[in-house]
Parts: structure tokens; sequence; C-alpha cells
């Protein structure tokens, strides 16, 4: 593996400019993730993930992206069809476990189909989120179900959907974003709940699947925890919980360090992510002043987190042999919903 920076970066749009081209071939970042603003047609797509992989040199850089279905897909017909949120699949599951599951694993494996031929090597998904009463929606239908024995059910059955067609999973949002009372792209929420509660419902999920070959962390306080940082840049969460008490070895990324839960300037909030113990960190839209702030506080992937790394890119292997065709017949003999190929 060539040498490359603990970063995962953005772009401004549907094809690489001349800046851009230059920043990521002098920065060479470690991976790149899509945005709806970057995506046109298959052959532009895999072009532009074609050419992020050109200016780092490295044909396995991995390239990111939000395909849960509902309402967080990047990719929208005619690229990839719309698919359930997740609750509704738990919702399937509440009926019929075996039916559920199996749907779990079948959305996975055909999200697995629809960005491989485009080139996207990974899927933020599953999210392992439980929810609780009076939470911001922002997790809302997003989670399996509002019980940490479902969503650790539904959350391994897509992991391993998505790992059977060649695609990483990222667990998300470690240790837990279902109690958020407020949305983290706009301000920092605190969650004050006692700790043996968080383990027993918030943290189960994230436990049960720490085995993943990645992880994005949580812009939320846990004051039980830590009650000044939020778990992004906790040294408490992230050693303490992450690492230890939960035993997730995986490579761990920052959700996007533009959010505004986080506070500081973009230096300040990189140095805060990595001086907690995170492996990488995360930036998304693709403004270049802010990537430049971050990239120079961003070190060379070495040591823990450069043997993650490449641990987690081992983890994708060729997809199996299951057919597309059958697979979304099934899907849809289960579920009642359609899902066609693009």
């Amino acid at each position: 593996m060539s040498e490359s920076k603990a970063m995962i970066l953005g772009a401004s749009g549907p094809r690489l400019s001349v800046d851009e081209k230059a920043f990521y071939r002098a920065e060479k970042p470690w991976g790149f993730i899509l945005f709806a603003r970057n995506i046109e047609t298959p052959d532009q797509i895999r072009a532009l993930v074609a050419e992020m992989r050109d200016c780092v040199g490295r044909a396995d850089a991995p390239v990111f992206i939000d395909q849960e279905g509902g309402r967080v897909q990047r990719l929208r017909p005619p690229l990839a069809a719309n698919y359930p949120p997740a609750a509704e699949l738990g919702a399937l599951y509440a009926r019929d476990a075996d039916a559920g599951l199996r749907s779990a694993w079948l959305m996975a494996r055909l999200h697995a189909f629809d960005l491989l031929r485009l080139g996207i090597t990974a899927d933020c998904l599953p999210v392992l989120d439980v929810p609780v009463e009076g939470a911001h929606d922002v997790i809302g239908n997003r989670a399996y179900g509002r019980d940490p024995e479902t969503v650790a059910a539904l959350g391994r059955a897509s992991a391993e959907g998505l790992l059977a067609g060649g695609v990483l999973p990222v667990i998300k949002h470690i240790p837990g974003h279902g109690r958020a009372a407020a949305d983290t792209h706009l301000s920092l929420p605190t969650v004050n709940t006692p700790l043996a509660e968080l383990r027993k419902h918030d943290f189960a999920p994230f436990a049960a699947l720490s085995d993943m070959p990645m992880a994005m962390t949580a812009h939320v306080v846990y004051s039980a925890i830590d009650g000044l940082h939020p778990a992004t840049t906790s040294p408490a969460v992230i050693e303490d919980i992450i690492r230890d008490e939960m035993g997730f070895d995986g490579l761990l990324m920052s959700d996007d360090v533009s959010m505004q839960a986080l506070s500081g300037d973009f230096g300040d909030r990189t140095d805060a992510i990595f001086a907690a113990g995170c492996d990488v960190v995360l930036h998304c839209n693709g403004v270049m002043d802010e990537m430049r702030q971050v990239a120079a506080q961003t070190p060379v992937l070495a040591d823990k987190a450069e043997m993650r790394a490449q641990r987690a890119l081992l983890r994708r292997e060729r997809p199996d042999s299951v057919e597309e065709g059958a697979a979304r017949r099934e899907f849809a003999s289960l579920t009642g919903k359609t899902v066609e190929a693009a």
C-alpha cells in the first residue's frame, strides 16, 4: 500500500477540477466519498472514480457512498431502484423473522450489484442506531427497529449481504445515535442516559457487530462517559467504550468533520479527531478551502491505523455467484417492492 493520508474526501461536482486533481495528487487521501452532486450517468460515475484512484495512484482506493434505501440513497432511478427504508425490513422481521433477515441480506446484496458496476466499493451501511421516543427524526425510519436485538440481527444480515457482493460495509453511528434529540448536521446533542442503559440498548448492536471492517462515529455527547466531547473527539468514548468494551478493532472513521455538531476551525476539529483515537477523518462537501485545512492537520496512515485500513480492504472479496435477476425477484416476492436493475 503506497503512502496515504488518513482522510476520506469528497469532490465538488461530477468531474474533477484541475485544482482537485492537483490537490488529491499532492495530499493522497486514503479514500473518497460520493454524493448526489457527483452523480449523473453510469459512464460519468465510472470515469470519476477511476480519475480519483488515478490521482492517488491506488487502484484499491476505497470509494464510499451512503446507499441505505429510503430517504438516504444517493443513487436514484435510473441509476438504481428506489429501495425501502430499513424500518420496512424491520416491520417484515417482526411478522416473519426469516423473511425479514433474508430481505435485509438481499437488499444489501442488490446495493452491491448497483455500486460495484460503477466502481464504488464501500457503503455507509448498516445503520445500527436504536431510536427512542422523543429523539430527533434524523435517524427515524433509517433504523431497522426500536429494540437492539432487531437492529443487530438485520444489521448483520445487511453487512453480510454487502460483503457477499464485494462491497465493504461501514457500521454507523458508533456507539449509538438513536437517542440524540438534535440533528448533528446542525447542532451538538447531549445524551444524559445512565451508562448501564446505554450499554443495554444503544451500544448493544455495535458490540454485536464489532467484527465488521469499518465504523463511523457519532457526533453525540454521552454525559455518563464524557460530558464535554462528542464521541468523535472523546478519547474516553473511543478507547474505553468502542475499543475496549465493544472490542471494535476495525477502521474507525469520523462522521463528517464539517457538520455543525463539531466546534472550532477545521484544523482544530481534525486535530481533536485524531487525538481522540479515530483512524481516519471524513470530509464530505468538497469545499477546497476546508479540505486544505483538514489535510494540513491529517497524518499519514501509519501504525495501528494503517494496519486497520489494510485489514479492512482485505475483507473485500470477489462477489459470490448470486444471479442478480433472481435476487431482485426474490426480494420483490418477500417485500412486495419491485426493484428493477439499472
